[in-house]
């Protein structure tokens, strides 16, 4: 805990000093910046020296110390501050802001990436992809804003030269669901001009330092920063190991995929940068009579790279085209002067327009999208201010004029939010409180942005002023309307100054200090002056990235009548919307301080660091805070969250008014002299009592949890248990339903099968439900057997034989053989058609059967004849004899048809064991017996019908006699034919 930290560091809060004076205030910061403290809490303000060295306070394990723990529990850091912000965001869905502020080299970027890395790191530990991609986003966007919008300055390695403002948006969760950019005021001057011992934006060499080889030929560059006259003043200037060019180059590559660039857009950024660099090094000559660009072949490699036409470059470059009050269209041609202006604008231009394509691009990506309030809950935000600090150059131009009158209207909402704001709810709420005094630079706000009569309002009247107006006569026209002003000056308003010059320089007292500005281009920079035809050549190009950058460009000349927004006026409104933005989120602010101006991470200029202490207005934040209360909450809301840890006020109070109750709630507690009592609001003073209440709530809440778990659960079982057996009433009538409607429904379809034709058969039968699945198929067999029954009772009882014997065949040979002579009448009685001649004497084949039946008195008759036929055997040596085959109910003769049918061989027909026959439409019959002693077979076909099957014939014959006796096995077989079997083979 922060208290915990030794005295040998100092004071952790600057609120805790003995006395509150300036020597006691930079004695305590001098002390923990030599002991590597380098945060400090004013409150919940955290004032953050530079420490010009890596510092092992930002990993893992520093991460979970501050997470979810309240500012006053660990040493300052600036993890502590976004956390305040993150769980006053989550905890009571209200929109929170950091605002970082300090001059340039104070650490504000280092202090905006720190932030949100610990934001992206505390969000999300389910790692889902979405959430994931928005964090990653976020994160390499710095990477990329600072690759284009930063630079090396005299004091800064890598100063912002734009101001920054991103939006993170949150879903209740506190998941990070989106974002959004702003940037301020890019500091496009940097391209074309930088002050000795300064560099252009890294990107220009990053390009040049870092890309390949063959990337730089394809671009017509050189990997030398010195050979370009916009990168020439930076290109032997030291740069510190952090800034390494070669390596931030390969981290901006990755970071523009990561985020979503398409390879051709990332072409077309690194496109634009080497037109920038090659038309920086383009060169005007005059002839007198008109301008002449020096070399074509730079003309072609700029045409070449922005995907224009190579004349229309070298036309914009060299002529303007201007329209007359009458409306002709003329061209006019430059002088050397204005060719290298227009140059440069044009190359000014051609940055800016990237710079803001790119936050755009990445606004598109990292935007919540398709977010639905009633769906997915509020959305709140957490907003970061990375933006530019304070300047004083020994050069101080148009830039540093709007820089720094941003950092006074930041000023003037810290003043407000935090001082004036505070004193005033005080006096409001009736809290008895000692007026504390500090400086209000709202007057030099108005100095700057008073309509009419503030320095921008001059400069853009100066600018609308026809004729030929000078930044002389600008200067002597607020001269002229500012003398009385007590925060201007200049020369001529001050003659004894001689740090100032006639004409050229006037003075702002600043709240940081006075800067003296050179009036020298403040109406160029203003105006902003851009020819249209750059612009209409930017439009018409074949590059779809630099076309989109330049929407403008469709306007033709005589279109073009309104005159845009000057720079100041444009930033002045930028600002304005951001003050507001800011105004109406909760602040958490971190004070940056620059310790020295050598970069030393052991150097503390008291002196400077004094100035700095004294224009944030850190001393009378310390006397505000010390004097006031750290905590404020409405009744009701305070009572909301802390009602759980007093018993008269759980679960709601029988009191008069919430003032009373929260006071039995303070009473309880026993830090009734650490509040105040406002007339809407409870005020307490240390922080100390709140941490009391908030272990105390912490303590009850899973108690809580478990007794509302356990009501909700006993009702949610209670519910469930109504509930099914609901379900199961229900779930019995609709089966009883379902089973009488499976009745009625089969009674009406087959109630009139008597009488149909097929006595039901091509009736579809309805789908039964599942208990009675058992019920149907019983059912579908009996009528099966009904509806066979009639069909059977109406055949002849002298063809029931042959229906049998059909039967039988078609369930030992259905899907086993082709054709089986189902479809024609069975004779049955083959032999009695043949008659066979033998030497002189004819015998009928019913003269042999009578003869047989004559054997009745040796008691070895038959009662019918099942089957006779012709045929051929087949003995083991592969010899074919003609044979007569006779079946009876008893026996199974083999005769010789050629000798008056003579009974070679009678075997009883139960001998038989099985039947083996192809699955062809050969007529082979193998007869097994049970002394293995098989009869091999080919039946004759009718001498009519030569493709009469009666193989099928003889199987049923068979199969109907045995499936009847059951005393005696039989097993048919069906075999492959030989033929089958060769074409498989």
């Amino acid at each position: 805990m922060a208290e915990l930290e030794g005295l040998e560091f100092g004071k952790s809060d600057f609120v805790l000093l003995d006395e509150v004076t300036m020597e006691q205030f930079m004695e305590n910061l001098k002390l923990r910046f030599e002991k590597g403290r380098i945060y400090t809490f004013i409150g919940e303000v955290v004032v953050s020296v530079n420490p010009y060295r890596q510092m092992d306070i930002y990993g893992k394990d520093t991460i979970d110390a501050y997470r979810g723990r309240e500012l006053y529990e660990n040493p300052p850091h600036l993890y502590a501050v976004s956390d305040a912000a993150y769980k006053a965001m989550k905890r009571r869905a209200k929109d929170t802001c950091i605002v970082i502020s300090g001059e340039s080299g104070a650490g504000k970027t280092e202090a905006s990436k720190y932030i949100m890395q610990y934001i992206a790191a505390i969000t999300n530990p389910g790692q889902r992809a979405e959430v994931e991609s928005v964090k990653n986003v976020l994160l390499k966007s710095n990477c990329v804003l600072e690759a284009f919008g930063n630079a090396k300055t005299n004091r800064n390695d890598n100063s912002s030269r734009f101001g920054k403002y991103m939006d993170i948006n949150f879903n209740f969760n506190g998941d990070p669901t989106g974002g959004h950019i702003n940037n301020y005021l890019l500091e496009k001057s940097r391209v074309v001009h930088q002050q000795e011992g300064e560099r252009n934006f890294h990107s220009f060499y990053q390009l040049l330092r870092g890309g390949s080889e063959e990337m730089l030929n394809s671009f017509h560059l050189e990997n030398d920063p010195a050979a370009y006259v916009y990168t020439r003043e930076g290109a032997e200037s030291t740069v510190s190991t952090t800034n390494n060019d070669r390596s931030s180059h390969k981290a901006v590559m990755s970071a523009l995929e990561v985020i979503g660039f398409s390879k051709e857009e990332i072409s077309s950024i690194y496109h634009i940068l080497a037109s920038i660099l090659l038309l920086g090094n383009m060169q005007f000559e005059s002839d007198g009579e008109s301008v002449q660009i020096v070399g074509l072949e730079a003309v072609n490699h700029i045409s070449e790279l922005t995907g224009t036409d190579p004349d229309s470059v070298t036309k914009s470059l060299l002529y303007r085209t201007v329209a007359t009050g009458g409306g002709e269209v003329i061209e006019k041609g430059h002088s050397e002067e204005e060719a290298c202006f227009g140059r440069d604008a044009f190359a000014k231009a051609l940055y800016e327009r990237l710079f803001g394509w790119i936050v755009g691009r990445i606004n598109s990506v990292i935007e919540v999208k398709n977010y639905n309030p009633v769906l997915h809950g509020k959305n709140t935000v957490i907003g970061v201010l990375d933006i530019y600090g304070f300047e004083i150059f020994d050069n101080n131009s148009f830039e540093q004029f709007c820089i720094n009158y941003c950092n006074e209207k930041l000023q003037q909402l810290f003043i407000e939010l935090i001082l004036q704001q505070e004193q005033g709810e005080y006096e409001r709420e009736g809290i008895t409180w000692q007026h504390i005094d500090y400086f209000n630079n709202q007057i030099i706000v108005d100095l700057v942005e008073q309509p009419h009569k503030g320095i921008i309002s001059i400069l853009d009247e100066a600018c609308l002023t026809v004729g030929k107006v000078t930044d002389t006569v600008c200067l002597d026209s607020m001269d002229t309307k500012l003398a009385q002003h007590p925060h201007y000056t200049s020369r001529k308003l001050s003659p004894t100054d001689k740090t100032m010059d006639f004409q050229k320089h006037f003075r702002i007292r600043h709240y940081a200090g006075d800067v003296t500005y050179s009036v020298e281009g403040f109406l160029d920079k203003n105006k902003d002056l851009l020819f249209q035809d750059f612009k209409r050549l930017m439009y018409n190009s074949s590059n779809s990235v630099l076309k989109e950058m330049w929407p403008d460009g469709q306007l033709s000349i005589t279109e073009v009548t309104k005159r845009p927004l000057t720079a100041a006026t444009l930033f002045k409104n930028s600002i304005v919307a951001l003050v507001d933005k800011l105004a109406c989120k909760e602040p958490y602010y971190v004070r940056c301080i620059k310790p020295n101006e050598m970069k030393s991470p052991v150097l503390f200029d008291d002196a400077r660091c004094q100035h700095q202490v004294a224009y944030l207005g850190l001393l009378e934040n310390v006397m505000v805070r010390r004097a006031g209360f750290a905590y404020r909450q409405p009744y009701a809301r305070f009572l909301q969250r802390y009602k759980m840890t007093c018993e008269y006020t759980w679960p709601n109070h029988l009191m008069s008014s919430d003032r009373d109750a929260v006071e039995a709630i303070v009473t309880q507690h026993g830090f009734q002299d650490d509040v105040a009592y406002g007339h809407t609001k409870l005020f307490v003073r240390t922080p100390r009592s709140l941490f009391t209440l908030e272990q105390e709530r912490a303590a009850l809440i899973p108690i809580l949890v478990l007794f509302l778990q356990k009501v909700w659960r006993g009702a949610l079982a209670r519910m469930r248990c109504r509930r099914m057996r609901a379900i199961y009433a229900i779930m019995g009538c609709y089966k009883r339903y379902k089973v009488k409607a499976h009745f009625w429904e089969v009674e009406r379809r087959f109630a009139n099968v008597r009488t149909m034709a097929d006595y039901g058969k091509s009736v579809e039968w309805p789908t039964p439900p599942a208990a009675l699945s058992q019920f149907h198929n019983i059912t579908v067999l009996l009528h099966r057997r009904w509806w066979a029954r009639q069909i059977v009772k109406n055949i002849p009882p002298s063809d029931m034989l042959e229906v049998r014997a059909k039967v039988a065949a078609l369930t030992a040979l259905s899907g086993e053989r082709k054709d089986w002579g189902v479809s024609r009448a069975w004779e049955r009685d083959y032999l009695a058609n043949v008659r066979i001649t033998n030497e002189q004497n004819t015998y009928s084949w019913c003269l042999f059967v009578a003869t047989l039946r004559i054997c009745d008195i040796l008691g070895l008759s038959f009662l019918f004849l099942s089957f006779s036929i012709l045929c051929s055997q087949v003995n083991r040596f592969n010899k074919s004899t003609d044979r007569g085959l006779l079946v009876t109910d008893k026996y199974v003769y083999k005769l010789e048809p050629k000798k008056q049918y003579k009974v070679l061989k009678r075997l009883p027909l139960d001998s038989f064991t099985g039947i083996s026959v192809t699955s062809g439409v050969d007529q082979m019959v193998a007869l097994h017996t049970s002394a293995q002693d098989d009869v091999l077979l080919c039946l004759q076909r009718g001498q009519l019908c030569p493709n009469q099957d009666r193989v099928g014939e003889l199987v049923g014959s068979l199969v109907d006699h045995f499936t009847r006796s059951v005393t005696s096995p039989f097993i048919h077989k069906v075999i492959q034919s030989a033929l089958q079997r060769h074409k498989t083979t």
